[in-house]
């Protein structure tokens, strides 16, 4: 295969495809790292609401809640959440002083499950609805469970899109071996004619294939990297329980980094088929 500037136009391509496919490789892992920690900390955790419009009411029923919650063995821990770090959490909506203002504010008691069974959740909705009927429970894991479903959807987009640039990756590579095949048939005719075989004239164009998808790979994986990098001190800098599940471990780092060698094993892979199809064609 030619040395000029054409030829080296695999190498941009392989740098290009394996850009996008690191890119796509890491928001999938941490997509679906991110869907993991939601699943752990959504898992057996309740809300127990107690909406009272008369302050004092209110504040009896949650403290007979409360007793009630502690006295279960499917609880695991029960802590109310006080009325100033509430008031705190509403002020960007309901303004400075709501319970001032006659807005009723409920009150609010976290809940850790000692197991996220259903049949628990259920036993605990019960227990707590006869204590109060003003009470309320809502288990994490029902209202953010399409969110779960959304991160779950965009992994496995994640996961199509790189096989998906896989199979453009090797399609790409296989024209362009047969383009080089066409280009430099009368010489590969006369090596025929010299006593080669199509395998060897095949590990001709596997060489140059490898050195334009090696020289891809460093570009495209440096350049990627760069970006993942920059990507993860942003999200870093969010401080978001949510987005901070998001961090890739070293499993994904190795998965990511063995990436762009196998983008080199699958240039030379789809090289070679290509080569020796079109060379039983040709000959």
């Amino acid at each position: 295969m030619d040395d000029g500037g054409g030829a080296h136009v695999m190498s941009w391509v392989i740098a290009i495809m394996l850009f996008l496919t690191l890119l796509a490789g890491a928001a999938g892992l941490a997509t679906a790292r991110a869907a993991g920690a939601l699943d752990r900390q959504m898992a057996g955790r309740l809300t127990v609401q107690i909406v009272e419009g008369e302050a004092q009411r209110r504040d009896a029923a949650a403290a007979q809640v409360l007793g009630v919650l502690r006295a279960q063995p499917d609880v695991a821990r029960a802590t109310p959440v006080a009325q100033a770090d509430l008031a705190r959490m509403l002020q960007p909506w309901l303004g400075t002083d709501a319970e001032a203002a006659g807005l009723p504010v409920p009150a609010l008691i976290d809940v850790d499950l000692t197991s996220d069974d259903t049949a628990a959740i259920a036993r605990v909705r019960m227990a707590v609805t006869r204590a109060s009927p003003a009470a309320r429970v809502d288990a994490h894991a029902t209202w953010l469970e399409p969110v779960g479903r959304l991160l779950d959807t965009a992994a496995w987009l994640a996961g199509a899109i790189i096989l998906l640039m896989l199979v453009a990756t090797m399609a790409v590579v296989m024209l362009a071996a047969r383009a080089g095949l066409e280009a430099h048939r009368g010489t590969i005719e006369v090596i025929h004619m010299l006593g080669a075989t199509d395998r060897q004239v095949a590990r001709l164009f596997q060489r140059r294939i490898a050195l334009d998808a090696g020289i891809g790979a460093v570009a495209g994986g440096v350049l990627a990297g760069a970006a993942i990098l920059l990507i993860a001190g942003q999200v870093g800098a969010l401080d978001s329980e949510l987005l901070g599940g998001m961090r890739l471990g070293p499993g994904d780092m190795a998965m990511l980094i063995a990436l762009p060698f196998g983008f080199v094993v699958l240039a030379v892979g789809a090289a070679r088929l290509a080569v020796l199809r079109q060379m039983r064609r040709m000959l």
